[in-house]
Order: C-alpha cells, then sequence, then structure tokens
C-alpha cells in the first residue's frame, strides 16, 4: 500500500466521522420526515377547524408574552397620558408597528437642518427628496425669486435646541407628525452686490418653525416628507 493510498483512505474516514457529528445516528426511534400535506386544515362552515389525517409534528414551545407597556409610562417624556397626542401617536402605532418615536424625532432634527441649509444654498435636488410636491413648489417659488434679484442666502446653524412634538394622527392611512423646533442660527441674504439686505451676519437670531412631516403607513417607503410650515412662537 503506497503512501498516496494511506492518504486517501485517512481523508475518508475523516470526512465521515465530521458528517457522522454533525448529521447524527438514526436510532430507529426518529419520526418521519413531516408530510406537509398532513399540516393542512380544511375550514367547516361553522369555522370549526379539522385536522386532515397524517402525521402531526410537536409544536414549538411558545415564546414567553411580552409584558404588557404601561400606557401612562409609553410616551413618557413625549406626551402626557391621555392627551390627544398620546392618542394620536398609539394611532400610528397601531397602523405602523415599527414606529418609533425617538428615532423619528432624531430624524427629524436632521431633515430639518439639511432642509433649511438646501433651501438657502438654492439645492433643488435635496429639496425634491425631503419635501413633498406641493412644499417643493413653494420652495422652488422663492428660490427662483432670489435667483431673478441676484440675491444670495447664508445660514449657519449654531444649535437645535429642541424639538417637540405638537400633534400626531392617522388619516386615510396617512401618518402625520407635527414638530416645533426651536433653534438658533444666523442668517443673512446679500444682494447682487453683496451688500446685507436682511439679517444680520454677526448675531444669533432664535428661530422657532413648526413643520408637520407625513407618511404613507401602507408603503413599504420609510421615509418622512416635509407637507407643511409655519414660523412658530
Amino acid at each position: 500500500m503506497d503512501i498516496y493510498t494511506i492518504i486517501f483512505l485517512a481523508l475518508a474516514v475523516f470526512i465521515f466521522l465530521r458528517l457522522r457529528s454533525v448529521l447524527g445516528q438514526r436510532t430507529g426511534s426518529e419520526r418521519p420526515p413531516f408530510d406537509h400535506a398532513a399540516r393542512d386544515v380544511v375550514r367547516g362552515g361553522n369555522d370549526s377547524v379539522a385536522p386532515l389525517p397524517g402525521t402531526i409534528i410537536d409544536q414549538a414551545p411558545l415564546a414567553p408574552a411580552a409584558e404588557p407597556v404601561d400606557a401612562s409610562d409609553r410616551w413618557k417624556g413625549i406626551a402626557p397620558p391621555d392627551s390627544a397626542l398620546a392618542a394620536g401617536l398609539n394611532e400610528i402605532v397601531a397602523s405602523d408597528s415599527s414606529f418609533d418615536v425617538q428615532h423619528f424625532l432624531t430624524g427629524a432634527k436632521g431633515a430639518y437642518e439639511m432642509i433649511v441649509l438646501a433651501f438657502a444654498n438654492g439645492d433643488r435636488r435635496a429639496l425634491k427628496d425631503l419635501l413633498s410636491s406641493e412644499v417643493y413648489d413653494g420652495f422652488d417659488t422663492a428660490i427662483k425669486g432670489r435667483e431673478q434679484r441676484g440675491e444670495k442666502v447664508e445660514t449657519r446653524f449654531a444649535s437645535i435646541d429642541k424639538a417637540e412634538l405638537v400633534s400626531a394622527g392617522v388619516r386615510d392611512r396617512i401618518a402625520q407628525l407635527t414638530v416645533r423646533f426651536v433653534s438658533q442660527m444666523i442668517s443673512v441674504t446679500r444682494n447682487k452686490d453683496g451688500a446685507v439686505i436682511d439679517g444680520n451676519a454677526d448675531k444669533l437670531t432664535d428661530v422657532t418653525d413648526v413643520w408637520t412631516f407625513a407618511r404613507d403607513v401602507s408603503s413599504r417607503d420609510p421615509n418622512w416628507k416635509l407637507v407643511g410650515t409655519e414660523s412658530g412662537h
């Protein structure tokens, strides 16, 4: 027996042992392979369910039930219990179980800054992805007016101090969330000669905006879009 034969035999034994350890051994007491037809059911006119004859496999134990969420704590720090805002948030969760209010608020703050800066820079491409068609048309009209007058806007954020929910709800599968933003920024408008015609380049301004975001909860698109803006107090 040459060396190559010995190597091949050793390799075959090794593979056999590995397969045996992975797949296990039959003992004669195993259940027969699962017959999918055996799990089919027929529904009678009285809405009863009768299993068809065949092999029945053991059901896996149910996972422990999640502890119920205390309604008074569900929106703690976001909305008072039994308030209209809490009821609106419950409507959204009922329509979209994946909704996470803290994740939304974080995204809303990012969107707020992106939209303000994109508007100042006249970045229509960025705005189109973040705004509803109606809001985009209004922003586009304002940008065109600036361009025609040769004006430039310079905006710099110092901070976004607050982003708090004002209202929430679902209507016709459209979820809406209104957020009040309180921020500090420097924003100036210059004419075509570079002179400041609005704002102060050396002074922070307190700004409050109330924006409404919407999303079709029946859509697979997870993104919210800005559908309404107004100045806050």
